[in-house]
């Protein structure tokens, strides 16, 4: 399909949707042609054929066909404006606080930007600091997402100015060139955090650590359309392509399954994990973006109404001479006992603090989050994109990156209680063939200075294509640490990587062939 026609024939596409149950049909090269279901990325109630800068912040014909497009803007709102501590709907910002808008994480609603420093006030800073031991533990003197900004009186946990980020050359066993004489160039980051820059002692498990075993990664945040179908996955189909491939012999996390069964479900649910790198979260309304438009800002909901906070920071707050000089000045009404450190560590560890995010705003948030569409595919009866399609299986790459799940009855659950099963004022997303290409299973690639766990989720692959022109870039992988996709798959090639054999075939094509399959990525 000619490109320069494309935005033309997704009109005819979205009108003849709009219009009829049956396909649409669309001239293609002067004859009428019937478009393929696989340019439907997210299915037919979850794709959108906008291929512009707004590409990845579109409705799904869902919201459209159940008359929320009025509430999925509304919760749009609160993704995109800046939070403060007064200005209603958007207050409650802190005490402490990761960004002060979500969009800032996620620009253009898209993956991280790769970044020189970390200041969470640069535009597309996508970056979590990941803080640990050397035995990959979480340290418990900060939060999970370590927080950098504090509102007045308060001080932040880190001052992240005194934060370091350094992008190092890395050569790999083939000296970064292919057979045929082609170079490519990677690199990598490498974190430090002086000592002097944290405001709480390094803690793990209540038990101080020296600052020499402190490990510093980073994990950037990843594009957020298309979760609401991703959701919509039966967890028994999940279960049976984890099951297919630890058969096959793949490397399977044992934390998450083992001989045909989970070892670890999401909390007290019945479900498996399926969201973020590290699969740490269930159900979409208890994962990233639930959480997000929580402890991101520290904005309190009914459902939430205590701050993202550790005790050990309550403490160190609540005993600091300059926040108790000025704690009352800005919170006079929680002058409780006049027992200034009480107070302060009470504050700070409250339970039942107002509710500063409305029910309201948080349903038209998640149908906001639930109902964002995946852009179509492009260009797929391309030649050189078939081609590249043809390779991307035979090599491998389709092993990890399966191409297409089938959505269930999509009956979604809520662990908080907030939402009923199948809500019915969120949309939904039942039997929809969608091309996700991830078999949302954890894998390792092996790296240097790699992912905490070394285990990381695949990542999804549609839609990225229109990163450069969605958010401004083309990095990828966890740390953004691949510049383009040419990167991201060399990355692979680790010798004890699980997609090592798929690098090794990857580098016998010809580069005319290597184009291709970069061509079909960028295409999906």
């Amino acid at each position: 399909m000619d490109y320069r026609n494309f935005a033309f024939l997704a009109c005819v596409a979205v009108i003849a949707a709009s219009c009829s149950n049956d396909d649409p049909v669309l001239p293609s090269g002067g004859d009428a042609q019937e478009l393929s279901e696989e340019y439907y990325a997210g299915g037919r109630l979850g794709t959108t054929f906008n291929t512009s800068a707004s590409a990845f912040e579109d409705p799904t014909p869902a919201v459209e066909q159940a008359g929320l497009t009025d509430r999925f803007k509304y919760g749009e709102m609160f993704f995109e404006r800046t939070y403060n501590q007064s200005t209603k709907p958007f207050n409650g910002l802190g005490p402490l606080y990761i960004r002060s808008s979500c969009v800032a994480c996620h620009p253009g609603y898209g993956h991280g930007k790769r970044m020189d420093r970390y200041r969470a006030n640069d535009w597309g800073n996508g970056y979590l600091l990941v803080l640990t031991d050397k035995n990959d533990t979480y340290l418990s003197s900060l939060t999970g997402m370590p927080q950098t900004k504090a509102v007045e009186p308060f001080k932040a946990p880190i001052d992240e100015e005194k934060i370091m980020i350094s992008w190092l050359p890395y050569t790999d066993e083939w000296n970064n060139t292919f057979p045929d004489g082609e170079s490519y160039s990677l690199i990598y980051p490498e974190v430090k955090i002086p000592a002097d820059a944290f405001y709480v002692p390094l803690e793990v498990g209540g038990k101080p650590i020296s600052h020499s075993d402190l490990v510093v990664r980073l994990e950037s945040t990843i594009g957020i359309y298309g979760t609401g179908l991703l959701d919509a996955i039966d967890d028994d189909d999940l279960k049976a392509q984890y099951a297919l491939e630890e058969k096959s012999g793949a490397r399977i996390n044992p934390a998450i399954f083992q001989n045909g069964e989970w070892t670890s479900l999401y909390g007290a649910t019945s479900h498996p994990k399926r969201f973020t790198y590290a699969l740490s979260r269930g159900p979409l309304q208890d994962a990233a973006g639930v959480n997000a438009i929580w402890n991101i800002t520290n904005v309190t909901r009914s459902d939430r109404r205590y701050h993202y906070i550790t005790d050990v920071y309550a403490r160190t707050a609540a005993n600091d001479p300059e926040v108790q000089s000025k704690f009352y000045t800005y919170f006079p009404e929680w002058n409780k006992t006049g027992d200034v450190s009480y107070d302060i560590y009470d504050y700070l560890m409250n339970k039942e603090l107002p509710v500063e995010m409305t029910d309201e705003d948080y349903v038209d948030f998640m149908i906001w989050h639930r109902g964002l569409a995946v852009p179509a595919a492009r260009d797929l009866d391309d030649p050189e994109v078939k081609m590249g399609k043809e390779l991307f299986t035979r090599i491998g790459c389709a092993t990890c990156h399966r191409p297409s799940w089938t959505t269930g009855d999509d009956i979604f659950t809520d662990p908080n209680g907030f939402f009923a099963d199948g809500d019915p004022r969120l949309p939904r997303y039942p039997h929809q063939k969608i091309w996700p290409y991830t078999d949302m299973v954890q894998h390792r690639l092996e790296m240097i200075n790699d992912i905490r766990t070394g285990w990381c989720r695949t990542t999804p692959l549609w839609g990225r294509g229109l990163s450069a022109i969605c958010s401004g870039h083309s990095d990828r992988l966890h740390d953004c640490r691949a510049r383009n996709t040419l990167e991201a798959i060399m990355w692979h090639g680790a010798p004890a990587s699980d997609a090592r054999k798929t690098v090794e075939n990857f580098r016998k094509l010809s580069k005319a062939e290597r184009d291709a399959v970069v061509r079909f990525i960028e295409s999906i």
